[in-house]
């Protein structure tokens, strides 16, 4: 049987300066009884002999190295271009002004 009382979630709501009405105190407070109680089921499962971990699944780092591999030349780059000026991609001015 959890510990929080409807006093407890009382205490708690004026420290967060939340305003809960008498059912909703009651409903948070049974609310709050079932999933503490529940937290203490799981902890029971867990024994001694199974160590704490953060993630279920081990963890790997999934990037690749990062290595420089073929690249396209400037001109490879601009050859489809629909328009290019002095090597580089040519677009329309979307600003006004200088």
């Amino acid at each position: 049987m959890s510990a929080i009382s409807r006093d407890d979630v009382a205490h708690l709501a004026r420290l967060a300066h939340l305003e809960m009405s008498e059912a909703e105190l009651e409903t948070m407070a049974s609310e709050l009884a079932v999933i503490v109680d529940s937290i203490a089921v799981v902890s029971e499962a867990a024994g001694d002999d199974v160590p704490a971990t953060s993630h279920p699944i081990p963890l790997t780092n999934v990037f690749r190295e990062d290595v420089v591999g073929q690249t396209l030349t400037q001109e490879e780059a601009l050859l489809n271009a629909p328009d290019s000026e002095d090597g580089r991609f040519k677009v329309p001015a979307i600003l006004d002004g200088e």
